[in-house]
């Protein structure tokens, strides 16, 4: 097992933490669990947390050992595929709250119907429905 207590935490690295945390404020219709300088985390599921760390605070943490996700700022670098009861409602609200809409709603050939957007920094998302 990886997580003593199976909760899983994804952290997005962006350019400005207050601006994202708006975003998705408004794309999710809930408030962070935690919002300080340095951190936003948001409860997606019972066990997963979707954080967002302002780029300069990851530079700092690991003390400059790693290049700078601001020189790769809008450029896609994770996809988040969250599983949602209709794709193309988050396809609108992430519009809606500022992202920009990529492909509506269709049978993927994996079998799911998927939508996808980005974020304000450029972060993949995905909203999925699986098909039984």
């Amino acid at each position: 097992m990886i997580a003593q207590e199976g909760h899983c935490i994804f952290i997005l690295y962006v350019s400005d933490q207050e601006r994202a945390k708006s975003f998705y404020e408004s794309l999710f219709g809930i408030e962070p669990i935690l919002d300080v300088p340095g951190m936003t985390e948001f409860v997606l599921t019972p066990k997963v947390i979707l954080g967002i760390m302002p780029e300069k605070g990851i530079v700092k943490i690991l003390e400059g050992k790693i290049p700078n996700p601001e020189t790769a700022s809008g450029v896609p670098r994770s996809e988040i595929y969250l599983y949602v009861d209709s794709p193309d409602d988050y396809y609108t609200k992430l519009i809606q709250a500022g992202g920009r809409g990529i492909s509506r709603a269709f049978v993927r050939s994996w079998g799911d119907t998927v939508s996808y957007g980005m974020d304000l920094d450029g972060h993949i998302l995905a909203f999925a429905k699986k098909h039984e």
